[in-house]
């Protein structure tokens, strides 16, 4: 589609608005910025591009007479797909593209994209560092921090962009077609954005959807929903499993990791060579190792990379010790299942922070989860009343209400006994307290590391 001096209206004026934005005025598009938010000022969301000079704001319900010129709609990937306001675009028979279609339609090169409910950070992160130890020009982008818009223009058809995808950006592809793709899991998540398991699962599986017979998609095994629909891709399949020996792909067998290509059998490296902890991080080792490998990276070189590679910040972060007293910051576990896997990678008695905006998640199996590792469970945030009722269930009494994430921290440290691990791990977004998942867990550690130290008297 050519879009050059179109109208092109961006629906959201945060990051990845103003990014694609950005990104319409330089390859020559006029882009029109809508926000239903009346109260901003123009002049700020115009402020944030790189040259907003002449660049329409539209603020406030989004009428006719705005639409009237416009060729092409960009959705941020927090605009829901079924907002009245889109469905008035769809009746004007405007095509629609999300962030993640308009970058690729304007960049070049390769593409490997990963997705799934949990590990997605973990996995681009590893990837991208793989990548990049073995190619001169990778752009890591998505979720992960840096918009795919904002480099899509400096891509070459020699460049690899591997991409952080979320369910939200994959709603609103058109073309988009990795090379490589990924799904790693699909648990109960976002059901207050998407409203059934079934359409969480058809639009997580959507980032196959463009894939052909040379391309690749990367499924967890054990996950049986993943294991049925890799049955019937396009795509070449292949799976991981951190469980049992497969006839091809990527498994677990013991400490060994071992890919199995055709006749060809490796080991990629052992567990204990590592620097992240967890089955669900020899998941995504298993993951990011078989999208490189597909992609071309030689064994030898997978190996070096991933046993380089050190966690993510917030996702079972090792913050300091004070006290005897580990803590772990892993407030990237923003649901339940993401939260099983911190609880399940402690190795000590652990008194765990939990709690925060209510995403219409279970926390039943979180609690059962806690196979005797969780002392107290400290709860904060909207969610607070809700999973302690559900501990409650689940025989879990040992709960305990904050009023705040720094009353939560100060609690933990004076219950703990020296051995003991605390574990920010919330099973819950951080909105309604914190912007994001990410300044929850950098006050997290700012509140540890500002506890006392005791003295030896």
């Amino acid at each position: 589609m050519d879009i050059k001096e179109k109208n092109v209206l961006v629906f959201g004026s945060g990051l990845s608005g103003i990014g694609a934005a950005d990104l319409l005025k330089e390859v020559g598009a006029c882009p029109v910025i809508y926000d239903s938010n009346e109260d901003l000022d123009p002049e700020a969301i115009r402020g944030k591009m790189k040259d907003g000079a002449g660049v329409r704001v539209c603020l406030g319900q989004l009428v006719p007479k705005m639409l009237a010129d416009i060729s092409l709609a960009v959705l941020s990937p927090g605009v829901p797909t079924d907002l009245p306001e889109v469905e008035r675009i769809r009746q004007q028979n405007i095509p629609i593209w999300g962030e993640v279609e308009l970058a690729y339609q304007m960049g070049k090169g390769r593409v490997l994209a990963v997705t799934g409910t949990n590990g997605k950070t973990t996995t681009t992160a590893m990837l991208g560092k793989i990548m990049a130890d073995y190619l001169p020009q990778v752009y890591v982008v998505g979720n992960i921090g840096t918009p795919y818009t904002s480099v899509a223009l400096k891509t070459t058809e020699d460049t690899v962009t591997v991409a952080e995808i979320s369910s939200f950006q994959l709603e609103t592809i058109q073309d988009f077609c990795p090379q490589v793709s990924a799904i790693l899991n699909i648990t109960e998540d976002h059901l207050n954005r998407h409203h059934t398991m079934e359409e969480y699962i058809r639009v997580k599986e959507l980032i196959t959807e463009n894939q052909g017979e040379d391309q690749v998609c990367v499924l967890n095994y054990e996950d049986l929903t993943l294991r049925e629909f890799g049955k019937n891709l396009r795509a070449k399949t292949v799976y991981f499993s951190s469980l049992q020996k497969l006839p091809q792909g990527v498994w677990l067998d013991g400490k060994n990791i071992v890919l199995k290509d055709g006749d060809r059998e490796e080991i990629i490296t052992s567990t204990d060579r590592l620097k992240i902890l967890g089955r669900h991080n020899y998941e995504n080792t298993m993951a990011a190792a078989a999208m490189a490998y597909y992609a071309g990276v030689p064994v030898d070189s997978i190996r070096r990379s991933v046993e380089e590679f050190t966690a993510v910040e917030h996702r079972i972060e090792y913050v300091t010790e004070k006290n005897g007293v580990a803590y772990y910051n892993d407030s990237k576990g923003t649901n339940p299942d993401a939260a099983i896997k911190g609880i399940q990678a402690m190795n000590r008695p652990t008194l765990l922070i939990g709690g925060g905006y209510d995403k219409q998640s279970s926390y039943e199996e979180w609690i059962r989860s806690f196979d005797g590792k969780v002392r107290y469970l400290v709860l904060i945030g909207q969610t607070r009343e809700k999973i302690r009722d559900a501990a409650a269930r689940c025989g879990f009494t040992n709960t305990i209400l904050a009023e705040d994430l720094e009353e939560a921290v100060k609690l933990c440290a004076r219950m703990a006994h020296p051995g003991d691990a605390v574990l920010l791990s919330p099973a819950c977004a951080s909105w309604g307290q914190f912007k994001n998942y990410e300044e929850r867990g950098r006050m997290f550690k700012e509140y540890v590391r500002a506890l006392p130290e005791e003295t030896a008297e």
